[in-house]
């Protein structure tokens, strides 16, 4: 795996060699306007309802938890906030370069509609030939199936692909996958 950086948060070097550009949606190109810690203490409680203890975990930690005690509810708060969030989400930097030539596509943690939404809100559309989000394969991102789909889909190869993305997770998903990684902008961010 390549670490591609690059000084200016707002532009990612694409290598000569490259046939295609995954990016992650949310903290690359756009910033869903999610008020996670209030989502996830709507989340404690429908946990707590259903006799579970959700201590100090994190969104997709209690996402997790709720689809392995079969609670669908979890998953529908996260999907309405998001879609929520991606009508009302910010343009960042970076989207202004996804018109660079190459098959495009976006591989997210956030629901497919979300990043769907999101996308046609800042004219990105277009741009995008492939859309994963985390309910469009059985795996999510740490796992590699949703950028190889992503990858497929544009019918590139894993080793000439660069995946971009703002966190270390996005990183180990690059990894596991078998693609290039760049950080957008100076490196990873944490939620």
């Amino acid at each position: 795996m390549t670490d591609e950086r690059s000084a200016d948060p707002g532009t990612v070097e694409i290598p000569a060699d490259v046939e295609a550009v995954v990016y992650d949606l949310d903290g690359t190109l756009v910033r869903l306007a999610v008020d996670w810690v209030e989502l996830e203490i709507e989340i404690q409680a429908v946990l707590r309802e259903s006799g579970i203890e959700p201590g100090d975990r994190d969104a997709w930690e209690l996402l997790d938890e709720a689809e392995a005690a079969g609670i669908p509810e979890v998953g529908s708060l996260i999907a309405a906030a998001e879609r929520d969030g991606a009508h009302a989400s910010t343009r960042l930097p970076l989207a202004d370069d996804i018109d660079h030539g190459l098959p495009t596509a976006v591989c997210s943690l956030n629901c497919e509609a979300a990043c769907r939404i999101a996308l046609d809100t800042h004219d990105l559309g277009g741009s995008i030939g492939t859309v994963v989000g985390r309910d469009s394969v059985a795996e999510r991102k740490p796992a590699p199936e949703p950028l190889l789909a992503a990858v497929e889909g544009l019918g590139a190869r894993t080793e000439r692909t660069l995946f971009v993305g703002d966190s270390s997770s996005d990183e180990t998903t690059a990894d596991r996958a078998g693609t290039r990684f760049a950080y957008v902008g100076d490196g990873p961010t944490t939620l």
